[in-house]
């Protein structure tokens, strides 16, 4: 396969209250009562025997080069649940200071850190947050919650925070938490919670966006629809086309078939190491749809060595490998990408 680096598209920074936003956040929101955020009563490490503590940047570099990881994209922890605050204001302040907390917890990293900006599901809000967040401190793209707030990211609400995007040239990541979402009342068990809090936010909000037709409106904007796996995507991605073949009167901003925009290349989605239909998605997708994420350093991630799974996988050509590993992050998060050059 020859040298080449590989990207971690989707690991996560532990943005603990007393750490991230004890600390930077404005007031008068630094002395609210603790939770800042809704709490899980779920076992997610359960006791502690799962997952790695995350919070020491000489730990996780260590942990990386296990890996033979050159380069992390750091994603909030706690600020996965941003959309289940309800209170427009307060949700920007926690986006503001988890944004001027993770730029300093990445600027001990020696280049082998970057982070997206956290921005709150509001149209107007988010815009103006990933605008400061890009442009004071460098963060490489935006990440919106998929769900916890019942929000469409199809809305045209948000076509100030697509524009932005395209003009600074930074992606948008839509990413799930795993936890409670409508529905998952009926489960007495976070294994079931948590198969389901990933995938079903995420087919959602790409249904929005297909349908809604902003890859047809915002023509360079590039998406990112991660920690849901790959392997349901030709799936979702025919049940789309066969909706739009017989309701398409529907979808009237939308211009192609579905499927055209999520193989186009602007459309990216994040994998397991060890999902075995990655195969099947890089067939029908195109290896240039799939980003590797290490997940890192949650309690269901593949440790210690989280790229064997795909550098060792026989089904994948080596271009399809290199693509996952490394080169389609470098197209995804773009120019402002200074990692791993």
């Amino acid at each position: 396969m020859g040298e080449f680096a590989i990207i971690d598209a989707d690991g996560h920074a532990m943005d603990l209250e007393e750490v991230c936003y004890r600390g930077y956040l404005d007031e008068p929101y630094r002395r609210r009562s603790s939770p800042l955020y809704p709490m899980e009563s779920y076992d997610r490490r359960m006791g502690g025997t799962l997952g790695r503590p995350g919070t020491d940047v000489r730990e996780r570099l260590a942990d990386m080069d296990l890996s033979k990881i050159q380069h992390s994209v750091l994603y909030p922890t706690l600020g996965l649940f941003i959309g289940k605050i309800r209170e427009p204001e307060f949700a920007t302040a926690l986006c503001r200071a988890y944004n001027d907390w993770v730029a300093d917890h990445c600027a001990q990293a020696g280049g082998r850190l970057s982070a997206v900006a956290l921005l709150p599901p509001n149209g107007e809000l988010a815009t103006a947050e990933l605008n400061r967040a890009v442009t004071k401190h460098g963060l490489v793209g935006g990440m919106l919650p998929a769900h916890g707030h019942a929000k469409s990211f199809g809305n045209s609400e948000f076509y100030p925070l697509y524009e932005e995007a395209e003009r600074l040239n930074v992606p948008l990541a839509i990413h799930a938490s795993g936890g409670d979402e409508p529905g998952t009342e009926m489960f007495d068990a976070f294994i079931c919670v948590h198969t389901c809090g990933h995938p079903l936010p995420i087919m959602r909000q790409l249904t929005a966006v297909i349908f809604s037709g902003i890859c047809d409106r915002f023509s360079t904007l590039r998406l990112g629809f991660l920690e849901a796996g790959a392997g349901w995507v030709p799936y979702w991605m025919d049940r789309m086309d066969e909706e739009y073949e017989k309701r398409a009167v529907e979808a009237p901003n939308l211009k192609v078939m579905p499927s055209e925009h999520v193989k186009g290349g602007r459309i990216y989605f994040s994998c397991e190491p060890e999902e075995e239909t990655m195969p099947f998605a890089v067939e029908n997708l195109g290896e240039q749809a799939i980003l590797f994420a290490s997940d890192y350093p949650h309690w269901d991630m593949t440790y210690p060595d989280c790229t064997a799974p795909i550098l060792e996988r026989k089904e994948l050509s080596d271009s399809a490998k290199r693509a996952i590993l490394g080169e389609n992050a470098r197209r995804f998060y773009g120019k402002s990408f200074v990692g791993a050059n």
